[in-house]
């Protein structure tokens, strides 16, 4: 027989091929049971989707999930306290050995983890606390998050004015967010919180919009809006600008995504600061803490991701246009060191 170009090219990819599937085999084999052989199937169950953060976690969790080679499968309660619960019985009737809670209530979702851990699942819990020694809480050190904003908004407006607060209880980010404003108002006694409202009814930012149309009417001598919570900043936002108090009122908020970027670039807008975790890698540190305990390594307790401050003026001085500038220029916005033993692969790595 005669060799061809045809048969040539058809060997060099079949030895290339080869050479790519060694490859993926040797890397699979420096890793840890499970996560040696295919088949490791993760459940990611979600209470909050709405919004761009949370699209961004998702998109981290995946990312994270196919470096791994994990089967994953999401299961999205839109804000269903009771449907989250029963998604979680769902996911162990699937057969996944590990199970990522994203937020919810503490009193449905407590014997539900409590189910999961019983049935011999791994479980961790982001941003939901549900109570249980056994299973890690991944966090974005919300308490750090709200200082950082909290102390920007001394530093633009001094040690003296009158707040509109967004908050709505029995959230865990939210509560641990509002532990620090407490502490900041008994700190600064000239800070006075005039109004509080909030909601997660959808859409949430024009619900809370409709909220802070009548709390400004109501108390026109607010000069702050602390909304820690994007969707929240997003709705003060929108009854700020139509009432053109937009050069009088200044907002500082939570968390972070690309039209939070574009609203705080408008001109005179009166969105000044933010602290955020970029949440994609939020959502990486999540799968990885979950990939740690079904290795039989341990996470800690408390996996925390670190927040940065990002203010106005830093997003229109280093041209920041988007979540992949801000990475880019930000190089602490973009990877966490968290939960990275060093078998675990990294979905940012080039």
């Amino acid at each position: 027989m005669s060799i061809t170009r045809r048969l040539l090219g058809k060997a060099a990819l079949g030895l290339a091929g080869a050479a790519l599937l060694m490859q993926g085999t040797a890397l699979a084999a420096d890793r840890p049971a499970p996560f040696d052989k295919p088949g490791v199937k993760i459940a990611l169950v979600r209470y909050l989707s709405t919004g761009d953060f949370f699209q961004a976690y998702l998109s981290g969790v995946e990312a994270q999930a196919k470096a791994l080679g994990v089967d994953l499968r999401v299961l999205d309660s839109r804000q269903d306290a009771a449907l989250q619960a029963d998604m979680v019985d769902q996911a162990i009737a699937l057969g996944v050995q590990g199970i990522i809670i994203q937020h919810g209530l503490t009193e449905s979702m407590k014997d539900a983890a409590q189910r999961a851990v019983d049935a011999g699942i791994k479980v961790v819990a982001f941003d939901v606390n549900v109570e249980n020694p056994k299973i890690p809480q991944v966090e974005q050190s919300d308490r750090d998050l709200a200082k950082l904003a909290l102390e920007q908004a001394v530093k633009d407006n001094g040690e003296s004015w009158k707040a509109g607060y967004v908050y709505v209880a029995g959230i865990a980010p939210l509560d641990r967010r509002n532990e620090t404003w407490v502490d900041v108002k008994k700190k600064y006694s000239g800070i006075s919180e005039v109004a509080m409202f909030g909601t997660l009814d959808n859409p949430i930012a024009n619900s809370v919009a409709n909220q802070a149309r009548s709390v400004l009417q109501a108390h026109p001598d607010i000069n702050v809006m602390f909304a820690p919570y994007d969707e929240f900043a997003k709705g003060v936002k929108i009854a700020v600008d139509e009432a053109g108090l937009n050069k009088k009122i200044k907002i500082y908020s939570a968390d972070i995504s690309t039209s939070d970027i574009a609203a705080m670039r408008e001109p005179d807008s009166a969105w000044a600061a933010t602290a955020a975790t970029n949440p994609a890698v939020v959502g990486q540190v999540s799968v990885r803490a979950l990939a740690q305990l079904l290795a039989g390594e341990d996470p800690g307790h408390n996996v925390i991701v670190p927040p940065t401050l990002i203010t106005q003026k830093e997003l229109i001085d280093k041209d920041i246009k988007n979540m992949e500038d801000l990475s880019a220029k930000l190089p602490q916005f973009a990877h966490a060191d968290v939960a990275m033993p060093a078998w675990m692969p990294n979905p940012n790595a080039k």
